[in-house]
């Protein structure tokens, strides 16, 4: 569908993009091709998709999946899915907000399942945190977000909070880069197909999770500041106690949250959550 095709597309409909629900439409078929070919789609596999919008990515998935669960929170893209594809009997659409979904109404069970999806940037981060910390994560995850952000997923660009809460659960891999002319309307950035494949187990056990995390939201609370003073803020421990503390753990205390390791957080919290008690 050409660009021109689909502007008449949505005005046959009577709607336009809403702004507010970061509705970029992504209307070039190369680049769904591209996040096709990244979710190495099998005739066994269910998926999850996230802002159908239209459903110009969402046919391409239902043709080659066991089962589609379609995910939409804008009530007029509602509409037009279910009305272009009522009849396909692979296919289900959701009216929901995807970061309220829960999982198991996907009714996957223990068969496992993808999330492919071309997702609203703005909920980039807690998306990838709704399904990768979820007891049901997904063996997959294929997604079209900012490519500033799938730099910083990937650790291309330094680490940040996301950086360490995505790989804990899978390997992320930017798989192309996706430019704004893709999409209608245009956003200002480019953006990239982003892979990750999750881990059988997360890096941390289940019952550390909770302390590993909190530890590591307190060193990326500042993230330019020093470790023992985002450390020691968020713990309520003086600072030069903290850095005491951080040598006696061979971390070097002038360090920055985005020079560590996943490794060195599992030992800082474990630590740290000793002297807490």
């Amino acid at each position: 569908m050409t660009l021109d095709e689909f502007k008449a597309f949505l005005r046959s409909y009577n709607i336009w993009p809403k702004k507010g629900l970061g509705q970029n439409f992504l209307v070039d078929e190369n680049a769904m091709n591209q996040i096709i070919s990244a979710a190495d789609l099998k005739k066994g596999d269910n998926i999850i998709e996230v802002g159908p919008g239209t459903g110009l990515l969402t046919e391409h998935l239902f043709a080659k999946a066991k089962k589609v669960v379609s995910v939409e929170y804008d009530p007029d893209m509602v509409k037009i899915l279910k009305r272009r594809f009522g009849s396909v009997g692979n296919l289900q659409v959701v009216h929901s907000d995807a970061l309220k979904y829960r999982i198991a109404d996907a009714c996957f069970k223990d068969m496992g399942y993808k999330v492919v999806a071309n997702i609203p940037y703005y909920i980039t981060s807690p998306l990838i945190k709704h399904f990768l910390q979820s007891e049901q994560r997904p063996r997959l995850m294929v997604i079209l977000v900012q490519k500033e952000v799938a730099e910083k997923i990937c650790g291309i660009t330094g680490k940040s909070l996301i950086t360490i809460e995505t790989q804990l659960f899978g390997k992320p891999e930017i798989v192309s880069i996706v430019p704004s002319g893709s999409f209608y309307p245009a956003p200002k950035v480019d953006s990239a197909v982003l892979k990750i494949e999750a881990y059988d187990k997360p890096l941390i056990p289940d019952k550390d999770m909770a302390d590993f995390l909190r530890i590591v939201k307190f060193g990326f609370s500042q993230k330019r500041k020093k470790l023992n003073n985002t450390l020691g803020a968020g713990l309520h421990i003086k600072s030069a106690e903290m850095a005491e503390i951080l040598r006696k753990m061979d971390i070097n205390p002038d360090l920055r949250p985005e020079d560590l390791e996943i490794a060195d957080w599992a030992k800082l919290a474990k630590v740290l959550t000793k002297i807490e008690k």
